[in-house]
């Protein structure tokens, strides 16, 4: 029960840490859409994971 509690407030997190950063790169046209896939790989890898999906985005560019 405590790994449940675990993961979802990681979850939870990661959508949070995802919204304030597409609020912030908003203005500068870099936004990383909100979706499962996303939500997912920060949950697992953490705000590390954010920067390479970013640096998969400028690459994609």
């Amino acid at each position: 029960m405590k790994k449940i509690m675990i993961y979802i407030r990681r979850l939870i997190m990661s959508f949070f840490i995802l919204y304030g950063y597409n609020l912030i790169a908003v203005n500068f046209n870099m936004v990383i859409p909100i979706n499962v896939i996303t939500i997912g790989v920060v949950t697992f890898l953490g705000v590390p994971s954010l920067l390479a999906l970013l640096l998969l985005k400028v690459i994609a560019l």
